[in-house]
């Protein structure tokens, strides 16, 4: 089985309380006890190994990332399908609510989507093969742990997923800074996946054509552009509003 590192409290925790398989978790010697309480517990429960070292160690394994005194070898992190996003919304007997994310290749971005999606309700995140971030260490601390519980599908063309998405009744809203379309005044209760473009580019013109239709954020400043993860909470969040 493939294995690899995530680090930092919340991400080693959500990854146990998900049953992600977990190998072996190293603590900083000098980490407080009462500050890793509850991951010393779920250890304890699952039976996953335990080993105390220099904080030097830590940094080794896992050097771009503020492990916080946590490191843990887990199994590689499973995709889903798009049938699995599918259901889950199904199973919930919730109106379907989908992020598509065209080469977002900040893995910080990608983790504080993932957060953002996690507090919103979001079913499912799908992103492409090629040209974007994956599910890697770094994203599953920004992300606080969220990407243990948010299904991510990664597919070799998305617009062939695009496609297949709208066959089965789902609309698809591109986010792009020339549209017409105020979000504020666009019906998003629908069954919905919302494109999120390249944090350069946008969304790409192949993938924009097979948009439903476009929508945009009002801007009243002079850069007129915000940060992808930034601009997506703030959608999620207007879809959250007008559902409930």
């Amino acid at each position: 089985m493939d294995t690899e590192y995530i680090a930092g409290k919340h991400s080693v925790l959500e990854a146990m309380r998900s049953q992600r398989s977990i190998h072996k978790i190293w603590i900083a010697d000098q980490t407080q006890k009462s500050s890793i309480q509850p991951i010393l517990t779920e250890a304890k429960n699952s039976g996953a190994i335990l080993q105390y070292v220099d904080k030097k160690k830590l940094d080794q394994m896992v050097p771009d990332i503020k492990h916080q005194g946590v490191v843990a070898q887990v199994a590689s992190y499973q995709y889903a399908e798009v049938d699995d996003i599918l259901s889950a919304a199904a199973e919930k007997n919730e109106t379907p609510f989908f992020l598509i994310l065209d080469e977002i290749e900040d893995p910080h971005n990608l983790g504080s989507i993932l957060r953002s999606c996690d507090c919103t309700g979001v079913h499912g995140v799908i992103i492409p093969k090629r040209r974007s971030a994956g599910l890697t260490a770094s994203v599953s601390k920004t992300s606080a742990g969220a990407v243990e519980h948010i299904p991510v599908a990664r597919v070799t063309n998305l617009g062939q997923t695009i496609d297949k998405l709208k066959k089965q009744g789902i609309w698809i809203a591109g986010a792009d800074v020339s549209a017409e379309e105020n979000i504020y005044r666009t019906d998003l209760t629908l069954p919905i996946g919302i494109v999120i473009g390249n944090e350069h580019k946008g969304i790409g013109r192949l993938i924009k054509e097979k948009c439903d239709f476009l929508i945009k954020l009002p801007m009243y400043g002079q850069i007129n552009s915000l940060n992808a993860s930034v601009a997506a909470g703030v959608i999620m969040y207007e879809v959250v509003r007008q559902r409930h």
